[in-house]
C-alpha cells in the first residue's frame, strides 16, 4: 500500500483541525498552509474531497474556514484516506483469469482479501485523537534532558 502526498497532506491537515477542535473556530486553508508548509492550491483540492466525504464543514464569510464535522475521536485514518486515496483498496487485476481461475481465487482468498482487511482494521484503529496523543508524547520525549 502506498499513500500519496495528497493522502499524507490530508492526514496532516485533519490533525491540525483536530488540534484546534476545542476552540470551535473555523480554520482557514491559508493558516493550515502556512503552519504545515503545504501549497494552498493543493490543500483546496484535499479539502474538496474531505468536504465531499462529510469529514469537514465549510464556513463561508470573512470569519470562515473549515472545522471537523465530528469530534477527533470519531474520525479515523481510514475515513480520511478512503476519502482522498482513490486506490486505497483497489483490487489487483487477476494474474491468469483464463488459464488458472483457481489461482486467482486462491490469491484473493489467502493474500489480497486478508491484507486489505488488515490494512483497513489498522487504519480504523488510529483516530485523530490517537495522533494528537502521539504528538504530545513526541514533544514530551523531545523535551527530556539526560544527564550523565
Amino acid at each position: 500500500m502506498k499513500i500519496s502526498a495528497k493522502g499524507r497532506y490530508g492526514l496532516a491537515a485533519m490533525t491540525y483541525l483536530a488540534r484546534n477542535y476545542a476552540a470551535g473556530a473555523p480554520v482557514t486553508i491559508i493558516s493550515i498552509s502556512e503552519k504545515l508548509g503545504i501549497s494552498k492550491i493543493y490543500l483546496e483540492q484535499v479539502f474538496s474531497l474531505l468536504k465531499r466525504a462529510r469529514l469537514v464543514n465549510s464556513i463561508k464569510g470573512s470569519q470562515g474556514g473549515y472545522q471537523l464535522s465530528r469530534a477527533p475521536r470519531e474520525i479515523n485514518a481510514y475515513d480520511i484516506l478512503s476519502a482522498i486515496e482513490l486506490s486505497l483498496m483497489e483490487k489487483a487485476a487477476p494474474a491468469a483469469p483464463e488459464k488458472m481461475p483457481e489461482l486467482d481465487r486462491a490469491l484473493d482468498a489467502r493474500v489480497y482479501t486478508p491484507l486489505d482487511n488488515a490494512i483497513k482494521k489498522s487504519l480504523e484503529s488510529v483516530t485523530l485523537d490517537t495522533i494528537l496523543t502521539a504528538i504530545d508524547e513526541e514533544k514530551d520525549a523531545a523535551s527530556l534532558m539526560y544527564f550523565i
